[in-house]
């Protein structure tokens, strides 16, 4: 999973920031990206990607990875501004955020000179490249993944308690049975996407 990270730091690029994002189908909640600087040549046994690993898992690569890296940042994009703009777009903000957001342990700025990204393109003029399931394929997209996937699912707790009655804590804002029943019971949250609602609403069953 090196090799593509290997092959840029060969071209004398030094800071690659790997970005990747999570939440991007659920039915409620910020999509949620991480970008990521790892030291040239570390690689974290265990990393792969977040889909594949347990939570337990995912929980102790965190600390690992975050142990590890140069820098790292988050962004989040909301259910109202995906609402906006669609959910793609809202991707792609999050991923901009993250890259803007990157600092180092101390708190200090740190610029990319190169970016590797799980299969987008984002708007800054910073050499990048798009790779197709990329968390699968590069250290530091996985890597990002994993920090993605915690964050967001720390969110979720977050909202399990302001908004109780719909299993936030189990489904993490995907649209399982669960998720569906209690949307048609008790109708959408203010952190719903009421625009991925609309065929749900109208009795669509959208079961994951």
């Amino acid at each position: 999973m090196m090799k593509i990270e290997n092959e840029i730091h060969a071209k004398a690029y030094e800071y690659i920031a790997c970005i990747d994002e999570v939440g991007r189908g659920c039915l409620l909640g910020d999509v949620v990206a991480c970008a990521i600087i790892m030291p040239k040549g570390v690689a974290i046994e265990g990393v792969k990607d977040s889909k594949k690993l347990t939570p337990l898992k995912r929980e102790k690569l965190y600390n690992i990875i975050l142990d590890n890296c140069i820098a790292y940042g988050i962004g989040r994009v909301n259910s109202s501004t995906i609402d906006e703009i669609n959910i793609k777009e809202s991707t792609k903000l999050a991923m901009k955020y993250a890259i803007e957001n990157l600092v180092d342990k101390t708190g200090n700025k740190v610029t990319p000179d190169y970016l590797l990204v799980d299969a987008e393109n984002v708007y800054m003029d910073i050499p990048q490249e798009a790779i197709i399931k990329g968390d699968e394929k590069c250290h530091g997209i996985a890597c990002a993944s994993i920090i993605a996937k915690v964050y967001r699912d720390r969110l979720c707790l977050e909202w399990a308690n302001i908004y109780p009655n719909y299993g936030i804590e189990n489904h993490k804002g995907y649209g399982t049975k669960k998720h569906i029943d209690a949307l048609k019971l008790y109708g959408p949250t203010t952190i719903h996407r009421h625009s991925f609602l609309k065929k749900i609403l109208d009795g669509t069953n959208y079961d994951k």
